[in-house]
Order: C-alpha cells, then structure tokens, then sequence
C-alpha cells in the first residue's frame, strides 16, 4: 500500500469516529450527567444522614447532661434539706442516730428522773434553794441531750471507722459478679455494728417498694456525716448515668481513707494546743480547791456575800467565753 492508501484509511476512520461520537453524543453526555446526579444524591444523601446521625447524638448528649444536672441540682437541694436537719435535727432522728430505741415518752421520763437526781444533789451539795430549779432544769434538758449527743458522736465514729472496709465489700463482690442488691445485703447480716444497722435499714426500706438509689438517700438521715452523702451521691448518679460502679465505689473508698488520714493527722497537730487548753481552763478549778484547803474563809467570801456572788457571775462569765474562743481556735472541721 502507498501513502495514499494509509492516509485514505486513516482519514475514512477518523470520519467515521466522529460520525459515531455525533451520532452518541447525547446518550454519552446524557449517562455522565445522570452519574453525576446520582453521585451528587448520594453523597447528599450520605450527608443529611450524617448530620441527623450527629444532630441524634448531640441532641442525646444534651438530653442527658440536662437530666444528670437535674440530678445533681436535686441531690444538691436534698442535701442542704439534710444538712439543715442534721443541725437541729428532731428528737426522734436524734434518738435514732444515738442508736437508742428510746420512745418520745421514755426520753422525757428519763428527763425527768436527771432533774430531780440533779435537784437532790444540788440540795446534798449545799447550793442555795433559789439556785435548785436551774440545776434542775439542767437536769431536765442539759444533761439526757449531752449524753445523747455523746453516744451519738461515738456511734458516728465507730461507723466512719468502718464504712471505707464497707465500700470494699461492695467493691469485691460487684467484680467479682454479685449483684448491688446482695453486696448491700451481705454488709446488712455480716458487717460490724453500726454498719451492720444503717445497711439493714436499706434493705428494709427495699423490702417496702423503694428502689436502691432511694433507700440509699435515706442513709445520711440515720447517720449525719459528709461520707454517707458521698455514698448516696454515687450509687444516685450511677442509676441514672451509668458506668462502672465498682470502680467509683473504689475511688470513694480511697477518698474517704485519705480523708481520715488527714484527719488524724490535723487532730495530731492539734493536741498541743488541746493540752494547754485543758490545763488553762482546769487551772482556776485547782487553784480554788487548794485555796479552799488552805483558807476556807477567804474563798467561802464568793458564795457567802453579794459581792463576792457578782464576782464570782462575771468570772463564770468571763470563764465560759475564753472556754468558748479556745475550743473555736482548736477544733478543725473537716
């Protein structure tokens, strides 16, 4: 073949090329601008799905850090109720928290045996009559509270002292695959007095239709300390939240060991101010009494004449208040 021949061919192709690409031109330009539109709506479509699946999610992350803070803004305001009862509270959460089963009735017989008991010795001591009724009525309201009061802060400690091995129990047994319910449970026939109280009356206030989280709530009415609060705080925010239990009830146990520590440790560095305390504040005690060995007379002026009862009113006065002012200077809150 010639030249001729080749570039004849060559041309006849490239003209028939062209004639087809005519001829299919529309149905060509057609199939790319449908896949560009289905790509398009597709990917538009893609899109709008991520966004109403982020939109889900935000909205499901809002909804839920809406209803945890309605959460911690309740258990704040049932905790300031609770520490306003825990300040004054009534006779009979007093009486419970004392762990004494005393009724209403019996306190104030009892109240009343103190007064008169207080009203005899008083008598047998020689204070004047005019001055009886007031140790009487110490009697009747000083001295059945401060005794409550003392077994209540006994109670109180002996329970703190115990509580962290508690939460440990609770720790243990949910790892190890135990349910909530038997843990609390567990403590409530096998933990040490006064633990073993406070965790039966949970399981009883379970047995009466509350849930766990609201039986928990109760604990710091029975007892009044920051550490049962935690609890019921905890075991409250897991409920409605959720997450790993055993591992918050680990770190609070933690926590209130450290707090305890520190505790001890501030009551350490206290003592010596607490020592030169008591023995300021016995001193005028034993001077007195060695005053009253050595010369009767002289110190018997104080109860036996008008200004001697002034002095002796403005210096139980005076006495009471540096009482007062030391004991604020030396007791640390925790």
């Amino acid at each position: 073949m010639n030249g001729a021949t080749i570039l004849f061919v060559v041309l006849a192709a490239i003209a028939v090329g062209a004639l087809l690409y005519v001829i299919f031109f529309d149905r060509i330009t057609a199939e790319k601008t449908g896949q560009k539109r289905l790509d398009a709506i597709k990917k538009t479509t893609t899109s709008r799905a991520v966004m109403r699946s982020e939109r889900e999610k935000a909205s499901e992350a809002q909804k839920r850090r809406r209803t945890l803070q309605e959460n911690l803004d309740e258990l704040d305001r049932r905790n300031k109720k609770q520490t306003k009862n825990q300040k004054n509270p009534p006779l009979r959460t007093l009486l419970a928290q004392a762990g004494l089963s005393w009724t209403i009735r019996q306190f104030y017989l009892i109240s009343t045996a103190s007064a008169f008991i207080c009203f005899l010795l008083g008598l047998m001591a020689g204070v004047p009559l005019l001055l009886s009724p007031v140790i009487a009525l110490i009697g009747f309201f000083g001295v059945p509270r401060w005794i409550i009061l003392h077994l209540r802060k006994k109670r109180m400690k002996a329970f703190l002292n115990d509580f962290p091995n508690a939460l440990d129990v609770i720790t243990r047994s949910l790892r190890s695959g135990l349910p909530l319910n038997d843990s609390l449970r567990l403590l409530a026939n096998d933990a040490p007095s006064p633990v073993k109280e406070e965790f039966r009356r949970i399981i009883e206030a379970q047995q009466m239709g509350l849930t766990i989280p609201e039986a928990v709530a109760k604990m710091p009415e029975n007892m009044p300390c920051p550490e049962t609060n935690f609890f019921a705080i905890v075991i409250q925010i897991q409920s409605q939240a959720g997450g790993n239990l055993s591992e918050a009830l680990g770190n609070l146990s933690r926590v209130l060991r450290d707090r305890k520590k520190m505790a001890a440790k501030v009551q350490a560095m206290s003592q010596e101010a607490k020592a030169s305390a008591a023995i300021i504040g016995s001193l005028p005690f034993f001077v007195a009494t060695v005053i009253s060995f050595m010369n009767p007379g002289y110190i018997g002026l104080l109860f036996t004449t008008f200004p001697g009862n002034v002095l002796l009113v403005i210096s139980v006065i005076m006495y009471s208040l540096g009482i007062f002012v030391m004991k604020t200077m030396i007791n640390f809150k925790m």
